[in-house]
């Protein structure tokens, strides 16, 4: 067995110790945050005040913040279209741009630096239905990981014996490391007390010795070629910090879960592309925890990962920004689109809101920690833009909502001068998505090279009843995030596996 890293190190990486919040909110934060919550009370305000779409006016804002959006990630992910030779312009990997008969060129920042190592920490609390398919994938990769350490999250259920039986492990003390498997070389079984998932990652970091180091949940799967992208990515561009792979959800068998399943396949889509976009600038503030890549050194000079905070990938990754700007050193974020992998998803109602209130009430608390960023143009288009997209976020489910309810309040007294003409705003938004959902689609059926991953018909479906039913749950689960946090009722919560479960296999 081998004993953990230093305690000295070890503690460093719990206290977390670079997170800094600022003693006062500056203006530009002030001033991008309060604007959001102005302009929805005057909104509100308009709403008593006239008769026609005008008295709408808060549908009609949402509507257009939208569409704005939209456009903005076509017009950022056009790029992505095959040119005539049939190649993928996936500006996630390295630029090269040579003439008809001239040798590539290649920007400095993407020299080859070698091959990385990788290495894997799979953070797994009470995961046994799970972990040997995810295990599975990752054993058969191509390109397999250099190391593989499963941080046993104090599991009570049949983890520890499936890794003695299955992997040959033999069972550490508490706080101790294995040594390898006799049948998965580099597979290690690191058992912890339970502490949740940041403090895990945190332990384990330490005692990974490779250049990489990839988070994958227990419950995800990594499509065949996922490890091998990743580290080309990595070996390309040195000044790659961080990067997310592109995960498709998957639910429980069942006609609730095909339902759940198809509403959170599309909504991944989107999100996967809008991610894209915001990296052309550099402003790349989120990456799936279910599947990251990061350079393993960065993430320990930055202080690890947040134990304190709901969505600790969330937050690392805007410390990471924040560390680079203030240093200089040109870290940047991205989307490997050939990096592939699929993911338990919610398959129940209940479930779907348990795990967005936690997602928007760790966005909450990083936005108010991180609020020094807002607006602060010694960021560059990530403190001018992104975070005030981020900002307007925070309050974006307020306006939804409202409109919805003015919209039925306006319905049921019989105003049909402001009824009729936003239903022709609904109208025309609904078209707008529709056509945005075929090009999403076939742009993301590009991308990731596979065809099967979505289809068409499915997304037309998903754009027509999204706005009356999955945006509703999902602000509703935001308003539930709200509430979580202002009063400190904020915890994970356990989520049923019946996706991902059904596919297990013991490699």
């Amino acid at each position: 067995m081998t004993a953990l890293p230093p305690a000295a190190l070890a503690e460093a990486l719990h206290r977390n110790s670079p997170r800094f919040q600022p003693a006062v909110t500056p203006w530009h934060s002030l001033a991008v945050h309060g604007g959001v919550l102005l302009l929805w009370v005057l909104l509100l305000w308009a709403a008593f005040q006239d008769n026609s779409l005008l008295a709408w006016s808060v549908g009609v804002v949402y509507a257009s913040y939208d569409t704005v959006l939209l456009l903005f990630v076509a017009w950022q992910t056009r790029g992505l279209w095959r040119d005539r030779r049939g190649l993928l312009r996936d500006p996630s990997t390295p630029s090269r741009h040579a003439a008809p008969g001239c040798a590539d060129a290649t920007d400095a920042r993407h020299q080859d630096v070698g091959r990385p190592s990788l290495g894997v920490i799979i953070a797994a609390h009470n995961e046994a239905a799970v972990l040997p398919v995810t295990l599975h994938a990752l054993l058969t990769q191509g390109d397999r990981p250099d190391q593989i350490l499963i941080a046993d999250d104090g599991s009570s259920d049949g983890t520890a014996q499936w890794l003695r039986q299955h992997c040959g492990l033999g069972t550490p003390e508490p706080g101790q490391l294995s040594i390898d498997s006799p049948i998965h070389p580099g597979l290690r079984w690191l058992r912890l007390p339970h502490g949740g998932k940041a403090r895990a990652l945190n332990a384990a970091l330490p005692l990974l010795d490779t250049d990489i180091v990839l988070t994958v949940d227990a419950d995800t799967l990594l499509e065949p070629g996922a490890v091998a992208a990743v580290r080309q990515a990595f070996a390309q561009e040195a000044s790659l910090a961080a990067a997310t792979g592109v995960i498709t959800p998957v639910c429980a068998p069942g006609l609730t879960g095909r339902v759940m399943e198809g509403f959170q396949t599309y909504e991944y889509i989107r999100n996967f592309l809008s991610r894209h976009a915001w990296a052309q600038h550099n402003s790349l503030l989120l990456v799936s925890g279910a599947f990251a890549a990061f350079r393993r050194q960065a993430v320990i000079q930055v202080g690890g990962f947040d134990p304190d905070c709901l969505v600790e990938d969330y937050e690392l990754i805007h410390r990471l920004h924040r560390h680079s700007h203030r240093r200089g050193l040109g870290w940047t974020v991205r989307v490997l689109g050939q990096a592939q992998a699929r993911t338990e998803a919610p398959s129940t109602l209940m479930a779907f809101l348990r795990q967005r209130r936690r997602w928007f009430g760790g966005f909450l608390q990083t936005q108010y920690w991180y609020r020094d960023m807002v607006g602060n143009p010694a960021l560059g288009t990530l403190g001018t833009r992104m975070l005030p997209v981020k900002a307007a976020d925070t309050l974006q489910p307020l306006y939804g909502i409202t409109a919805f309810c003015l919209l039925l309040g306006f319905l049921a007294v019989g105003q049909y001068q402001v009824v009729l003409p936003a239903l022709s705003v609904i109208g025309l938004k609904t078209f707008i998505d529709l056509i945005y959902h075929l090009w999403s689609v076939r742009l993301y059926r590009q991308w990731v090279g596979d065809a099967r991953r979505a289809s068409p018909a499915r997304a037309l479906l998903a754009a027509l009843a999204e706005p009356f039913t999955f945006q509703l749950l999902r602000h509703t689960a935001a308003a539930w995030g709200w509430w979580s946090v202002l009063t400190g009722r904020t915890h994970w919560g356990a989520q049923a596996r019946g996706g991902l479960a059904a596919q297990a296999r013991m490699p």
